[in-house]
């Protein structure tokens, strides 16, 4: 089965910027890998970033964390992509998009060469067009090449959600879906809690359904990357840990269900594009993209950013 390996938990990380390095740690701590091979253009601080983990082993269980070259990646079950450009001053989205293009054509065939039969799992932004552009590159299955999407505004999502109805977000059930940017949609019509659709919720304290203060939650969602960006330069935390979720489901053969991107094929009309729905994650990668009952306003949203996706992806398509 391809992306799977028998007893393989060795990982591989290209790119130790702040979200690698993030969800490295996030690893080390979780003791899911026996293995963890970092690889980074610049090799000094994959280097420096290896050394700093090791010295946190004593503390964890034993694994061996080392920076290493693209022939290192052979026998990994999952590479993770972090690495790509910052936008510079002045810098279009566009021309951040081609520069990102270009990186990703010089990364992926030696990903690709070295370990053939891994999952390549990329966090790398504009993440649903570099996940299509991994796939078109690689020549790989689609279900070996999986998206980190939306799986953090999921997150958010439902963190605001349980904030706001004092309770455990965990027990909160939403998704955000479509693009990992402007143009994506929160599934209103299947949110709930413990099953309980939102608008028959109540919390403890009287807090009940409000179109106004639900509406600013998504708009929170939707726009809390900008927010941190502003403050602090970049986000890492969250995503390194979903990253993690990610790749566990995928260790440990987990059938999670997890809003990632992955290549569509008709789901709602919608198809040659990576984007998020909500899809199961197993040792093979991707397993199964659900069916859900959404309401007609949003499919119609989630074409209209799936077609967004496509438009930007043919900006760069014939380039390079």
């Amino acid at each position: 089965m391809a992306g799977l390996r028998e007893g393989s938990r060795k990982i591989g990380i290209v790119g130790t910027g702040m979200v690698g390095a993030s969800f490295a740690y996030a690893m080390m701590q979780r003791s899911l890998a026996t293995e963890m091979v970092l690889i980074d253009a610049n090799r000094g601080r994959a280097e420096a970033e290896a050394m700093d983990l090791n010295h946190g082993l004593p503390f964890v269980r034993p694994m061996r964390i080392w920076a290493g070259d693209y022939s290192d990646l052979a026998g990994a079950a999952v590479t993770v992509v972090t690495a790509g450009a910052a936008q510079k001053p002045g810098e279009t989205r566009l021309q951040l998009l081609e520069r990102n293009a270009e990186i990703f054509r010089q990364i992926v065939p030696q990903i690709v060469e070295n370990n053939p039969d891994g999952i390549i799992l990329i966090a790398s932004n504009p993440v649903d067009i570099m996940t299509y552009h991994t796939l078109q590159i690689s020549g790989l299955p689609p279900q070996q090449v999986i998206g980190s999407g939306t799986i953090l505004d999921t997150a958010r999502f439902r963190y605001l959600l349980g904030d706001r109805y004092d309770v455990d977000p965990r027990s909160v059930h939403a998704y955000i879906v479509g693009e990992h940017g402007d143009s994506e949609l929160a599934l209103w019509s299947l949110a709930n809690i413990a099953g309980v659709r939102l608008r028959d919720f109540r919390s403890s304290s009287g807090v009940g359904y409000d179109d106004a203060a639900l509406q600013r939650i998504f708009e929170q969602t939707r726009d809390a990357a900008y927010t941190i960006i502003e403050r602090k330069g970049a986000t890492y935390y969250a995503i390194g840990l979903g990253l993690l979720t990610i790749v566990e489901s995928i260790l440990r053969d987990q059938h999670t269900v997890m809003t990632v991107s992955s290549l569509m094929t008709g789901q709602y009309g919608v198809s040659d594009i990576c984007i998020s729905l909500p899809t199961i994650v197993g040792a093979a990668g991707v397993e199964e993209v659900l069916n859900l009952s959404l309401s007609p306003e949003e499919e119609e949203l989630f074409r209209k950013s799936a077609q967004t996706l496509k438009e930007r992806y043919a900006q760069i398509a014939n380039k390079g």
